[in-house]
């Protein structure tokens, strides 16, 4: 009885929270116009497997074993707050990784990623995230979420501003990665992307579970091509220091740090959801660990 109520608890605090930041987050964009896939995005792969639903209002990638698929933001950036609302594959996705992220070009690039990763047999997908700079990743943090993501459309969201980047889920913040104590830190100007591939080498239980074909086409889900609130690069440099500026909404004081309640909901998603951080297989953990 005391866990259901402490259970109780939780989830109210939680909606009333979700609540809470969506009208902080959409204050922060403003009342946006309709916007289609073709606005904002262009697919950059697999152009027989991806289809616009919906005039426009939703995209589906497939994957079967001759290609997955996948789309890019027509702009680049060079800060803001990026989201999307995205539905996984069900069924036996073993092997199959549904990403949403940001890039930049070229070697030593720097990329922040939410990767989903499939699963078998009813075992729960995992959500992994990871963040490089300069080249260097290595740096996953593995989240099993409080919900089933092959059921119904979540909203997945990046800030990325000179202060800190901020991975949220439903507008809760699950990981944060802070521009401190000389870490690397992304700085190139970046696309947004979205792909579904065959990521079977390691996806899923390091690597021994395979895809089964038998299963495919594998179908993942796309909506919201509004959430794209950032500092356009012309494409002809590379430099982003005027997308640090405190003009743009992302930049400014709340979103430079967690609020009080912010870290509390943060501490206990880490605690209770989180089953793999990178920082602990290393004795002595890099810069950005403490």
């Amino acid at each position: 009885m005391i866990h259901t109520k402490i259970v109780g608890v939780f989830a109210v605090a939680l909606w009333s929270w979700i609540t809470m930041v969506d009208a902080r987050f959409i204050g922060g964009r403003g009342v946006e116009k309709y916007v289609t896939f073709g606005q904002n995005y262009v697919v950059k792969w697999g152009q027989g497997h991806i289809s616009t639903l919906h005039s426009g209002k939703e995209v589906d990638l497939y994957m079967d074993q001759s290609s997955g698929a996948g789309f890019e933001s027509k702009n680049i950036y060079g800060s803001g707050l990026f989201q999307m609302r995205i539905k996984v594959p069900g069924g036996n996705s073993g092997g199959v990784v549904t990403a949403f992220y940001l890039t930049s070009l070229g070697s030593n690039h720097d990329e922040i990623d939410f990767e989903f990763l499939g699963n078998n047999d009813g075992k729960p997908i995992t959500l992994q995230t990871n963040v490089f700079a300069n080249g260097e990743g290595n740096r996953e943090e593995r989240f099993l979420l409080w919900f089933n993501p092959i059921k119904h459309y979540h909203t997945y969201g990046i800030l990325w501003n000179p202060y800190q980047i901020v991975f949220y889920v439903d507008n809760i913040p699950i990981r944060v990665y802070k521009n401190q104590n000389g870490v690397n830190y992304p700085s190139k100007p970046m696309r947004v992307e979205a792909s579904l591939w065959n990521g079977d080498a390691w996806a899923t239980d390091g690597g021994r579970t395979k895809i089964n074909y038998a299963y495919s086409p594998f179908i993942a889900h796309f909506q919201d091509f509004s959430g794209l609130s950032g500092c356009y690069i012309d494409g002809r440099s590379d430099n982003v220091a005027t997308c640090g500026s405190s003009n743009y909404w992302w930049n400014g004081g709340k979103y430079q740090r967690l609020s009080g309640y912010e870290q509390k909901i943060y501490e206990h998603i880490r605690k209770k959801y989180m089953n793999y951080d990178y920082c602990t297989k290393y004795q002595s953990p890099p810069r950005e660990c403490y």
